[in-house]
């Protein structure tokens, strides 16, 4: 698995053609079905100047948050509290930017690559790219879209929307990446059909499990770290989920067509779970991926489907 840091070669590239269209493709109509009750709460909108599409965003220090365009790939920084935000990073040409999470100890930035097979981590102080992986060959014949990022005591792990599998990203003490690693999945999470399979995912019980969502299946898997077995999460269906972020026994799963956010409370062994909550937001446009400053969840509209959409912003809405 390559593995490219800053200053040691020429980076590893592959054009992002088509990845906005590829992500709307991906992502079904709405179906008619039951639905736990909802609340629509009270919203606060911060744009992203210029972006041209958007996808992920994660947690910074205090009420700082980071943000990605999609296709093109840069990163904009933003303030909760002062609702504004702005281009931070000006990427290199051929770079997307799907999930994202921050690693405020070592003021470093994950980012998911979508169907370029790769994962890029900046470095939020210098605006420096730290280092760039080739998580998984994305070719024609076998495509690849690595979809989002989850933070341990130890690294960072990825999904990947098309094969059955997880890649892990070591941190040192000193903050300095290492080389990627595979881990195979088996059980229910290693389904794959036609569309996105796994997409968010989250470490819960101090990273010793693992909880991913599937898209396709409509539901979340708990998959152990070790050696990738996998467990669906009985008590919790949630159709066309996408981000998920987690708080001790507590879930936030975002279903993107939907255009809501299923507040989900999981029992201790993380073995079921139950929806407590559903928010919704009129300022809600097919968001998917949330961060959490605590009563606050900040979600990003990608707008995927809606015709004319040339404005993205993070929508702010009561997490309770």
């Amino acid at each position: 698995m390559r593995h490219t840091s800053i200053g040691s070669g020429k980076a590893l590239r592959r054009a992002a053609v088509g990845l906005v269209a590829l992500a709307a493709l991906f992502v079904p109509a709405p179906m008619a079905g039951a639905r736990a009750p909802s609340a629509e709460r009270s919203t606060s909108v911060i744009k992203l100047p210029g972006a041209t599409s958007a996808e992920g965003i994660a947690a910074g220090r205090g009420s700082t948050f980071y943000a990605g365009d999609l296709a093109k790939g840069d990163i904009y920084r933003g303030d909760i509290r002062d609702r504004t935000a702005e281009l931070f990073i000006d990427v290199p040409d051929g770079r997307a930017a799907v999930g994202m999470k921050a690693d405020v100890r070592h003021d470093l930035l994950f980012v998911a690559g979508g169907s370029t097979g790769q994962a890029y981590v900046y470095d939020t102080h210098t605006r420096k790219t730290v280092a760039e992986y080739q998580l998984t060959a994305a070719t024609p014949q076998q495509p690849a879209f690595i979809n989002d990022v989850t933070l341990t005591d130890d690294g960072a792990w990825f999904t990947n929307s098309t094969r059955p599998e997880l890649y892990f990203i070591p941190v040192n003490h000193d903050g300095e990446p290492g080389d990627a690693e595979t881990l195979a999945l088996s059980g229910p999470a290693a389904d794959i059909k036609q569309g996105f399979n796994l997409n968010g995912i989250a470490a819960v019980q101090g990273g010793r499990t693992l909880v991913v969502a599937h898209t396709v299946n409509g539901a979340l898997y708990t998959v152990d770290p070790e050696t990738g077995s996998s467990a669906r999460i009985t008590g919790v269906d949630v159709p066309y989920v996408d981000g998920i972020v987690a708080q001790g026994h507590t879930l936030w799963a975002v279903q993107n067509q939907l255009n809501q956010v299923s507040r989900i409370r999981l029992d201790p062994g993380t073995d079921s779970g139950e929806v407590r909550a559903v928010i919704t937001s009129p300022d809600f446009q097919v968001p998917t991926t949330a961060a959490l400053f605590g009563d606050t969840l900040a979600a990003v509209n990608a707008k995927f489907g809606i015709a004319g959409a040339s404005e993205f912003e993070v929508v702010l809405v009561d997490a309770r």
